[in-house]
């Protein structure tokens, strides 16, 4: 009966992530809904800078801290092993409501391109970052990813096993395609605000320090990471070393 709940937990932690994740294209797009990312300042500047500020540290935290040894070790003593990357997927979806629920407008245009078929084009960069993010999960065992393999796992009574180091399809352009999906999603805007260039700055800043910090953890868990990092560049393809692989050098 436990091992049923726990799937249970697993797969509403999953489809709470999955609607979030929905509002957020739409919400980071200036799309459809009521609420996004732009609109008019309605508070002092100062205070909503403040408020921006403090809920990008609060989805900073949340990230680096859940995603240390010591954390999941520590989480682990209170929730079963099988529910601790479901726990995880859970918080940073309520984390990333709370942000669309309380992030405040600032007003003011940094730049704005004008052209019809540059802003398409600019805004199909932007669903392309989405698409490499959900790609790129399902290249490393989506379910895993998000939970749902160990909940199923321990509900048929088995033990589920860490995957092993791979590196398929965009794994061999980039070390980090979901962390490179989510740069284009931040940057790829046809009208750059200083409300969303507040974000873009701020969730820039974390992911370069966080995947330094992420692949010191990588380098101890496998041993091949090291010299994959020598030959694969962390967020940006490079096209050198893409046109020797085509040579054979």
């Amino acid at each position: 009966m436990k091992a049923g709940m726990f799937l249970v937990a697993s797969v509403s932690s999953y489809v709470l992530f999955v609607m979030t994740m929905i509002y957020a294209v739409a919400f980071f797009g200036n799309f459809l809904m009521p609420r996004t990312i732009d609109g008019f300042a309605v508070t002092p500047f100062s205070e909503a800078l403040a408020v921006n500020v403090s809920l990008l540290c609060l989805f900073a935290l949340q990230h680096s801290g859940m995603a240390r040894t010591a954390f999941k070790k520590s989480v682990t003593r209170a929730v079963p092993v099988c529910l601790e990357r479901s726990l995880f997927v859970f918080i940073s979806s309520v984390t990333v409501i709370v942000l669309m629920l309380f992030w405040k407008p600032m007003g003011a245009i940094v730049w704005s391109v004008e052209p019809t078929l540059l802003r398409a084009l600019i805004t199909g960069a932007y669903f392309s970052g989405w698409v490499l993010i959900v790609w790129s999960t399902f290249l490393i065992d989506h379910l895993s990813y998000f939970g749902l393999r160990q909940a199923h796992t321990a509900y048929r009574g088995g033990i589920c096993e860490i995957p092993g180091f791979q590196t398929p399809g965009a794994y061999r352009v980039v070390r980090h395609p979901i962390h490179t999906g989510w740069l284009i999603i931040l940057w790829a805007a046809p009208t750059m605000t200083v409300t969303r260039l507040t974000l873009a700055t701020g969730l820039t800043i974390y992911i370069l320090a966080g995947t330094r910090l992420a692949e010191a953890g990588l380098k101890c868990r496998f041993e091949p990471y090291a010299q994959y990092v020598r030959k694969v560049p962390m967020l940006m393809p490079s096209i050198r070393r893409h046109l020797a692989i085509r040579r054979g050098d």
